[in-house]
This record gives C-alpha cells, sequence and structure tokens, in this order.
C-alpha cells in the first residue's frame, strides 16, 4: 500500500516548515505562558498567505486548498508548538456563517475573519449547564426589528481579544430544549457586554462573559430562529474535524525522549536503558502514527467529497485521550525532574512535560466531552443502540 501523499502536498508541506522557521520564535511560543495561545504576528502572517481562507472552498470566498493540505497544515503547526488556537477558531466561525450567516455577516465579517484582521470565539457553555449545550438558558427576545439578549456563558476563551462571539441562545422555553435555540454572532464591543477572566489549572486563559440587554439588529441572526440545532451541528462537525488534525503530543513526546537520553541516574545508567521506559515511549510514538492514519483517513474522506461524520469525532477522542495519559506516564517516569515547571531554570526543556500535563484534561473536553465522542462512536460507527 502507498501511504505517501500526492506531490503538491508533501510541496505544501515544505512550504509550512520553511514558514514556520522563518517566522515562528522562541519568545511567540513563550508568550503563551500568559495564557493567551495567539500570537498576532503569526496569526497575520499565515492569513496573507491565504492559509486561515485555506479550508474554505473557493466558491464560497476561501482559498479552496485540499483536505490533506489542511490536516498537513495542522500537523506542522503541533510539532512545531505554534501558537494557532485562533486559527482553529476563525475557520470554523467563517464556515458556520458561510453556511448559515446572512448576507450581511457573509459580507461584512466572514472576509475580516479569513485574512485575519478579526478574531473570532464560541459562546456555547454555561454555568449551569456545563457540557449539555442545548441546556442553554441565555435569552434572546424578539423586541421589533431588533434582539434583547441577557444571560452568561462560561469558558468563553479568547473572547479577551476577540471581536465577535458565535453565541447560542433561548428563544423558545415552552418546547423541547433541541428546539427553542437560535444563535448569534454578537460583536464583543456591544454595549452591555463584560468579559471577565477565568484562570485555569491547564495552559489556557478562558473567560467568563456576560450579557446584559445587548441589543441586535436581526442581521447578526446565524440561521433560522429555533433552529439553532442544526447551526450547533454544523458547529461541532467543524470543529471536531478540526480537531480530528490533532495528534497526541508530539512535542511532549520529544521532551520525554530527551530527558531519556540525557538523564543520569545514581548508578550512571540512563533512563533510557530501562526497559519499561522504552516501552512507554514507544507506545507513545505508536499512538501517533495510530492517530495520525486516522486523521489522514477523515482528510481523504473530505478530499473525496465525502461528508465525514463519527470520524472526526474518532480521531479526536483518540488524540486527547492518548495525550492526557501520555502526560501522566511520562510525568510519573520522570518523578520530581517532571514536577519542576518552566518558572525554575532547572525545569527540563523549559518544564514542556509538567506544562502539558495540566494542559492535557482540557484536550478530552472541547469540541465534545470524551464520553460524547464515545457515544457517537459507539452509535454512529459501531450501530449500538442509545443509552440515554
Amino acid at each position: 500500500m502507498d501511504f505517501s501523499f500526492p506531490p503538491e502536498v508533501e510541496a505544501f508541506r515544505t512550504e509550512v516548515r520553511e514558514f514556520l522557521a522563518a517566522n515562528l520564535t522562541d519568545e511567540m511560543i513563550a508568550a503563551t505562558h500568559d495564557g493567551t495561545i495567539h500570537a498576532p504576528e503569526l496569526h497575520a502572517a499565515m492569513a496573507a498567505r491565504g492559509w486561515i481562507a485555506g479550508p474554505v472552498p473557493e466558491e464560497l470566498g476561501g482559498a479552496g486548498r485540499s483536505a490533506l493540505e489542511s490536516v498537513v497544515l495542522n500537523e506542522e503547526m503541533q510539532l512545531a508548538a505554534a501558537p494557532v488556537d485562533a486559527m482553529a477558531v476563525s475557520i470554523v466561525v467563517a464556515s458556520i456563517l458561510l453556511e448559515h450567516g446572512s448576507p450581511h455577516l457573509k459580507d461584512s465579517v466572514v472576509p475580516r475573519l479569513l485574512d485575519g484582521s478579526a478574531l473570532g470565539c464560541f459562546g456555547y457553555s454555561e454555568p449551569e449547564s456545563g457540557s449539555d449545550v442545548a441546556a442553554a438558558q441565555t435569552k434572546a427576545v424578539r423586541d421589533g426589528d431588533e434582539w434583547v439578549i441577557n444571560g452568561a456563558k462560561m469558558w468563553t476563551t479568547l473572547a479577551h481579544i476577540s471581536d465577535y462571539v458565535i453565541l447560542l441562545t433561548r428563544t423558545d422555553p415552552d418546547v423541547a430544549k433541541h428546539k427553542g435555540l437560535t444563535f448569534f454572532l454578537v460583536p464583543l464591543d456591544t454595549p452591555g457586554i463584560e468579559i471577565q477572566p477565568v484562570p485555569t489549572m491547564a495552559v489556557e486563559r478562558s473567560n467568563a462573559t456576560f450579557y446584559d440587554d445587548v441589543r441586535l439588529g436581526d442581521e447578526w441572526r446565524v440561521g433560522d430562529v429555533n433552529g439553532g440545532w442544526a447551526v450547533m451541528k454544523t458547529a461541532l462537525k467543524y470543529e471536531r474535524g478540526i480537531a480530528g488534525g490533532q495528534f497526541p503530543s508530539p512535542t511532549v513526546i520529544d521532551a520525554a525522549l530527551d530527558w531519556a537520553q540525557t538523564a543520569e541516574r545514581a548508578d550512571g545508567s540512563r533512563p533510557i536503558d530501562d526497559p519499561t521506559v522504552r516501552e512507554k515511549l514507544m507506545r507513545s510514538l505508536i499512538d501517533v502514527e495510530v492517530c495520525r492514519g486516522f486523521a489522514y483517513h477523515t482528510a481523504s474522506l473530505a478530499e473525496e467529497g465525502v461528508m465525514f461524520g463519527v470520524e472526526g469525532s474518532m480521531t479526536k477522542l483518540f488524540a486527547s485521550e492518548s495525550y492526557k495519559r501520555h502526560c501522566r506516564e511520562f510525568q510519573d517516569m520522570m518523578g520530581v525532574d517532571g514536577l519542576i515547571t518552566h518558572h525554575n531554570d532547572d525545569a527540563h526543556l523549559g518544564g514542556r512535560i509538567e506544562e502539558n500535563l495540566r494542559h492535557s484534561p482540557v484536550t478530552t473536553i472541547y469540541g465534545g466531552t470524551s464520553e460524547i465522542s464515545r457515544n457517537l462512536v459507539a452509535e454512529g460507527h459501531l450501530g449500538l443502540p442509545r443509552t440515554r
């Protein structure tokens, strides 16, 4: 079997590597320690090359790059530890608007998201509903030609640097929870919005956002009134598709391998001489290859015009759970060395393993928890009955 990519895709991989060598700096990576996984200069440079617009079809105003090129871009960015969270979110928000947005949104907002001059964020989860986004209680009430929004959202990551939030609201409280939802794209400089930081044990800064009599024209509505669940499924499709381009901790594996090869034990041996250490490292490398196979398969389906469904969830589930497991095993393997944070000069490779260990649990939550992903795989791939 031939697993190689077409020459033009491998040429694009080379282009991405050269771009990162020229544009990604250690200072950009280090700046993420403040919790904001975004580098404005890098984002602007990627946008100038058309990479944010890349996955969007040309007929919709995008660059029309192939799905294989998109997954290669994601892979190389992750291998380089580039702070590109805002790029992924911009692609998802622009894609949602192109499928469901009004002419106003397609004409005035999408071009700004794709050229890098504006950023977006997600406003789904709420303090009282957790991962059950359909239980949203943020209200949007029609008032003449406007909508009045009141409520609160949690985990609005990137809101403090974003221009827009794609917001899930309840517009009919008297029907089944999935049927009374409506989406809006809300400019974050609209009066009545408050953004509060939410520090986490992970790398990111997240936010709580509050909406107090926020007024919007109907041109900011995304999709049909009470048709928000269809938009939500589109949003998750794109989010899981992009998450499906993730790989389980390649830079963390590099850090663990470096430690195993260079650390010296009291008896003069190196950790790499221990068969248990070698087994953990090899299992992690095998998982990367398995996940790469999942991601490439999903991309190849999209390349053939097949709208993937559960495949994105399978890849995201495997990647995030593998990442979390490897980080825990590596820290256990390193002992005290694995506990030293990047603030300490003695931290191995800047405390990369300790920092990733704190970050890894969140990857099993965003884009749908692992429990939700398992349900989707069980029902959509294995044909098992619904149990809820």
